[in-house]
């Protein structure tokens, strides 16, 4: 079905940071599947994990004890702080859990319609509850009518979330980006996650994080919410949980996780044993060598790079980002520089029309930093001169 618009190359095979075409042209990739090969392609290690479960056995649905979800609970219990883990496919059934075990925290609570506080600008997925919770009206269009029992507000606007629970007795939460992704790469201020974490303290209000883009050391630290220094009720992860094996993971407190009861959830193939082997290898990749460490580094230096060369450029109108996450705003829609990049060997791809989204592997090292800034702003010269 025409739900894309893929770009004019058939990839063959990647390795490390690297893209292959059936052509033979070789592409350096800064963008990592939207977020997803953060230890980039054909790892050894994942691969290695993969081979031996696939050798194994594949699926044996959740009526079975799978020693591969513990050990991966236990991976993301000790990395999150937080106690438990319900595992599924994507990001969109990540926070679809998210939003039930609200919904279940807002009923005991006495609430008839239990709302969530959400952002304008958000993305959180494309299943009706998750485009619903989103900020896109390009997302949502044509899908109406949408779920109720969202609460929109800006994005990073402290006093919105306090003039909101003035007027709404029955919130029950609030669900929040650390750093918005899909809506142009915004970063709110320093405070902003632990002022959430006050309010919704006050108020009895889960705070829930969607981490699937942001998450898994792409920002400098394991989880984004770790450098706020707070504790999220609910994260939800997904993307690079499995280095390109479709995994999604919804991990909460404990108090939170036990809302959920025998037959109250579930997912055919959440949690399966080749997907929760692939992502105990990633987990463990970027642990053993501390690769958020790496994304800090390698991020603030493609960051001051890009921003020295582009500063004074006259269509380019900021330059943002936090570790490996970064967002170049133009001042008109740019997806047509993505064919022109193709040409100079560069993958990255454009979000919310004008920005161009940079999601390199955390695997970086300086040579790939130094090319895409030696080729990024000559492309945006050539682009905006048209």
């Amino acid at each position: 079905m025409s739900v894309y618009k893929p770009l004019p190359i058939q990839i063959e095979r990647g390795e490390g940071v690297w893209l292959w075409d059936t052509e033979g042209n070789r592409y350096l990739e800064a963008y990592s599947g939207i977020g997803v090969t953060s230890l980039g392609h054909a790892h050894p290690a994942v691969t290695q994990a993969i081979q031996n479960q696939a050798a194994k056995v594949l699926h044996t649905s959740n009526l079975f004890q799978n020693p591969n979800q513990k050990a991966l609970a236990d991976l993301l219990a000790r990395f999150s702080g937080l106690a438990k883990a319900f595992f599924c496919n994507s990001g969109c059934e990540a926070v679809e859990t998210a939003l039930k075990l609200i919904r279940l925290y807002g009923h005991q609570k006495g609430f008839e319609f239990p709302k969530v506080i959400v952002m304008e600008g958000a993305f959180h997925g494309r299943t009706m509850a998750t485009l619903s919770a989103g900020g896109s009206k390009k997302t949502q269009e044509g899908f109406e009518p949408l779920v109720p029992g969202f609460i929109r507000v800006p994005f990073n606007d402290i006093q919105s979330v306090k003039e909101a629970a003035k007027t709404h007795s029955d919130i029950a939460a609030i669900l929040v980006e650390p750093i918005q992704g899909e809506g142009g790469i915004k970063i709110p201020h320093d405070n902003y996650l632990s002022e959430l974490r006050a309010i919704c303290d006050q108020n009895g209000w889960i705070l829930a994080l969607d981490e699937v883009q942001s998450g898994l050391g792409r920002t400098g630290t394991l989880f984004s919410y770790q450098a706020a220094g707070i504790l999220p009720d609910i994260v939800t992860l997904a993307k690079s949980l499995g280095n390109g094996v479709p995994i999604g993971a919804c991990i909460a407190t404990e108090s939170v996780a036990d809302l959920f009861k025998p037959g109250n959830h579930g997912s055919t193939f959440g949690g399966n044993p080749l997907a929760t082997a692939a992502a105990v290898a990633t987990l463990t990749e970027i642990e053993k060598h501390k690769l958020w460490e790496n994304a800090k580094i390698q991020g603030q230096a493609l960051l001051q790079g890009l921003q020295a060369k582009l500063k004074n450029h006259p269509h380019v109108k900021d330059i943002r980002g936090k570790g490996l996450m970064i967002g170049i705003e133009l001042d008109r829609p740019c997806r047509e520089i993505l064919l022109k990049a193709l040409k100079k060997g560069l993958i990255f791809n454009v979000t919310n029309e004008s920005v161009i989204r940079l999601l390199p592997a955390i695997i970086y090292q300086a040579e790939h930093v130094q090319q895409v800034i030696d080729t990024l702003p000559s492309l945006i010269d050539e682009f905006t001169k048209q």
